[in-house]
């Protein structure tokens, strides 16, 4: 090992390319969900749930659930990222009270 990791500028580095990994994931994600899925709407208007065909059913709601889902999955993995990297904002929720 080169020992890069253990200095300032190399930690970063790997904080930064976890960062641009996390967002690449969340951007793919959210073209599947923005854009595919509604493709695939044809399909499944044949499959009707509440008087709704399944595809109108995805495209209006199965989509804004996962976009939801999406931002809070986001936001809970990029807290993970930047506390391992020392770099996370102070969260008074975790912090021990005195007595």
């Amino acid at each position: 090992m080169t020992g890069r990791a253990n200095t300032p500028g190399g930690r970063d580095r790997i904080w930064w390319h976890r960062t641009l990994r996390l967002a690449a994931v969340v951007l793919g994600l959210w073209a599947v969900f923005g854009f595919a899925v509604h493709g695939l709407v044809v399909p499944l208007n044949s499959l009707v749930i509440a008087g709704f065909p399944l595809g109108f059913y995805m495209a209006a709601q199965g989509s804004l659930i996962a976009f939801v889902v999406l931002v809070f999955w986001f936001s809970a993995r990029q807290d993970r990222i930047d506390r391992e990297a020392g770099v996370a904002e102070p969260d008074p929720a975790r912090e021990e009270r005195p007595q």
